[in-house]
């Protein structure tokens, strides 16, 4: 359960931080976000904060049991 937590909430990150950096770079309108510089700063690291905690899900899924007899 804590990996399948741990899966979503870094994806939430990871959308979350893309949305803000391309906001911050002003790609995406619309928003006191766009064109601001610290947004174009915190958004990556947000999304990168994400993608770690995604590949932390999906690699403690992967490890090797012993087989089962």
């Amino acid at each position: 359960m804590a990996r399948g937590l741990l899966g979503a909430v870094g994806t939430l990150l990871l959308i979350a931080g893309t949305v803000f950096a391309l906001q911050g770079f002003g790609v995406l309108g619309g928003s006191s976000m766009s064109g601001s510089n610290a947004w174009a700063a915190a958004g990556p690291v947000i999304a990168a904060i994400g993608l770690i905690m995604l590949g932390g899900a999906v690699r403690s899924g992967h490890r090797h049991s012993p087989p089962r007899q």
